[in-house]
């Protein structure tokens, strides 16, 4: 059966303060002459198969200035979009932080503190950037503070058709390095190594830790200075598995090892951080500036990893790099998104001074560069 989301009603929202719309706020209609008298007249979603579902969100305004913004892949984002569109027409989409704001507590009976409607939220709040830098023709970064740097660091996330092979892995790294230019890799380590048991007990056994450990030394080894390798676990062991296998990588150059446990329990993942020396990355799985700041404030990683379009978008992601600086914690942006969202994490990444690198996840994609102008 299908349903019109833009026609949702939430009675508790109806009588309640969660509206911050620029009539409930007593806003003046005018701002200035010119093109800052805008209105948002529709919200629209496309998704694009890239690598991931892409899900693309435009704003439609009455000047007939469009921005373009990206949301998390996954089921049910456009629904969600749409059922935004209500709260945001007649509104001025130059004020980003005011809307953002607003959607949040529209949408908070609907989920708003983390999971996907974030991401939804965060695809409107990316085209929000894209409009008003648009309208007030400056870059996105200018909206962000200004830039530290003119350029933001990429690190390309490396696949082979035998991953779980260290030596298919190390000439992956070679070839990227050497044919494409990348200066900054990472690798996947939750990959079969023929001495598992029980995949559901997140338990690594010793030749499980030496097969790991193996990529990581033919990888490390092959690029040696000429790349930084970080090495991601997709939140799959068990806490002591985890300390053991970040133990045994102490030896190597490892940029960081990321989501080595699960991203529920805080604790775990504090003490993971604090039993050894190669670094930690955690972050992607964290919604909003709240949880982030639980994780910095705990000390439970070494770098943050936000993910731009899931996490809330632009402005989200200025303020958990706000805070991860007041810990001396470098922000490593994850990204498996389009070149919208792509675009988004590097202006976001020349406006924070803590900076590290923003994913890249398509190198095997051979249609991106029809999608980008230089």
């Amino acid at each position: 059966m299908s349903r019109d989301y833009r026609a949702l009603r939430d009675p508790n929202a109806e009588y309640t303060m969660r509206n911050l719309s620029a009539e409930s706020m007593g806003l003046a209609a005018e701002r200035a002459p010119g093109s800052r008298d805008i209105e948002i007249r529709d919200v629209q979603t496309t998704m694009v198969d890239g690598n991931f579902p892409w899900t693309l969100v435009r704003v439609y305004t009455d000047a007939g200035v469009v921005g373009t913004g990206e949301a998390y892949w996954g089921a049910g984002v456009p629904e969600l979009v749409d059922r935004m569109v209500p709260f945001l027409e007649g509104e001025n989409p130059l004020d980003i932080d005011r809307l953002y704001e607003h959607l949040v507590q529209k949408m908070s009976g609907e989920g708003s503190i983390e999971g996907v409607t974030v991401t939804a939220i965060a695809g409107v709040e990316t085209a929000l950037h894209d409009l008003a830098g648009k309208v007030l023709q400056v870059p996105a970064y200018q909206l962000l503070g200004g830039k530290y740097r003119d350029g933001t660091r990429v690190y390309c996330d490396c696949h082979t058709e035998a991953e779980a092979d260290p030596e298919a892995c190390a000439d992956e790294a070679e070839r990227v390095v050497e044919q494409l230019g990348y200066d900054a890799l990472k690798f996947d380590l939750d990959v079969p190594s023929g001495f598992e048991k029980d995949r559901a007990n997140r338990h690594l056994r010793p030749g499980e830790i030496r097969h790991k450990a193996e990529i990581v030394e033919r990888v490390t080894e092959r690029v040696r200075d000429r790349a930084d390798v970080a090495f991601d676990c997709h939140w799959t062991f068990s806490a002591g598995s985890a300390k053991r296998l970040a133990t045994a990588l102490e030896e190597y150059d490892v940029w960081w090892l990321e989501d080595p446990v699960p991203p529920e329990n805080l604790a775990v993942q504090q003490s993971v951080t604090e039993s050894t020396v190669t670094p930690i990355a955690a972050g992607e799985n964290r919604y909003r500036v709240t949880e982030h700041r639980r994780l910095l404030e705990s000390q439970a990683v070494d770098i943050v990893a936000p993910d731009l379009p899931k996490v809330g978008g632009m402005r989200e992601t200025r303020k958990i790099a706000d805070v991860a600086n007041q810990y001396y914690v470098p922000v490593a942006m994850h990204n498996v998104a389009s070149p919208v969202a792509t675009m988004a994490s590097a202006h976001v990444g020349a406006a924070i001074p803590n900076a590290l690198a923003v994913e890249f996840h398509s190198y095997e994609l051979d249609w991106w560069a029809d999608l980008v102008e230089e």
